[in-house]
């Protein structure tokens, strides 16, 4: 009989799962080498962790770890019901409560290593807490792909820890009513996306107007397991301010209120890292709540003790 001792949280209404005990050795070395280690040796630890019947697939977890950078106080690696995340920023907002809650962060500033580079948080004395994302930046704009039963839709190709293909131009209702219709379109899109020259991307985001006071925008993230976002998403924010740099449509310090599907917020702001080149770090800006802590047994005589997996 092993246990694991996680502690969960909601950041805008998504979960975060941080497992501060239990969890397979990784080793040492960077990040992202103990993810890769992660997801080729103990691929069952994060099926138990976070799918049925324990988890859900909205939900994401968050394996604390030490950090390999000399500069970082913790590091972290992401996981979700279908694999691995390059970055979280809800993820890492959740993180910054949970270790608030123990009683491991006071307010103030920390560096945390994850796979794809190093990021700052900082928690604020009002329960704030802002994350400088790591370098985000558009890659592609105004691509055409042809998605079959659709027809022909545009977006852009940007990255903010994670790939995202952004779409603002898709005649549909960002609505939680319509959340079965808004799946359907993104994983057509990104099927077609993928098959069309983009294979790097698994995050589809749409957007529309929003009509909450103070927030410039609204809209809606399908993540790689076909689970939506049910806050903004930090790593989808962070791809859109970069498209927004890139465009002139936001200058650096200025404030993007994005709403998420269930009405949540992040403040999204930006500093130029490389004006030239169109790269942007992103600081992205929300609050967290401890929901519970629990250790989660995996007995070897459950049938499903490793998860409900396809």
């Amino acid at each position: 009989m092993r246990t694991v001792r996680v502690i969960d949280s909601h950041t805008g209404g998504e979960p975060t799962r941080l497992v501060v005990e239990g969890g397979p050795d990784l080793g040492g070395g960077p990040l992202a080498e103990r993810l890769a280690r992660f997801r080729d040796r103990f691929d069952e630890y994060r099926s138990a962790i976070v799918n049925e019947p324990r988890g859900s697939d909205p939900l994401v977890g968050a394996m604390l770890q030490k950090p390999h950078r000399a500069d970082c106080q913790l590091g972290v690696i992401f996981f979700n019901n279908v694999g691995y995340l390059g970055m979280c920023g809800h993820g890492t907002i959740g993180l910054i409560e949970s270790l608030k809650y123990t009683g491991e962060l006071a307010p103030g500033a920390v560096k945390i290593d994850t796979p794809v580079g190093p990021v700052e948080a900082e928690l604020r004395k009002d329960g704030e807490i802002s994350v400088s994302n790591v370098v985000s930046y558009r890659a592609a704009r105004a691509v055409g792909v042809e998605v079959p039963g659709i027809g022909p839709v545009i977006g852009d190709v940007a990255w903010g820890g994670n790939w995202f293909f952004l779409v603002s131009e898709h005649g549909q209702s960002i609505d939680l009513k319509h959340v079965e219709a808004l799946t359907d379109f993104a994983w057509r899109v990104r099927a077609a996306l993928n098959a069309q020259g983009h294979p790097q991307v698994d995050h589809v985001e749409l957007f529309a107007p929003s009509g909450r006071p103070g927030a410039q925008s609204r809209n809606f993230v399908l993540c790689p397991g076909k689970a939506y976002d049910r806050s903004p998403c930090g790593t989808g924010t962070s791809a859109k301010l970069a498209c927004l740099a890139a465009d002139g449509k936001l200058r650096e310090g200025d404030a993007w209120v994005q709403e998420g599907l269930i009405g949540s917020t992040f403040v999204g702001r930006y500093r130029w890292h490389d004006h030239a080149k169109g790269e942007i770090v992103p600081i992205i800006t929300g609050t967290a709540h401890v929901t519970g802590e629990s250790l989660l047994r995996l007995d070897p005589d459950d049938p499903f003790c490793w998860g409900i997996r396809v």
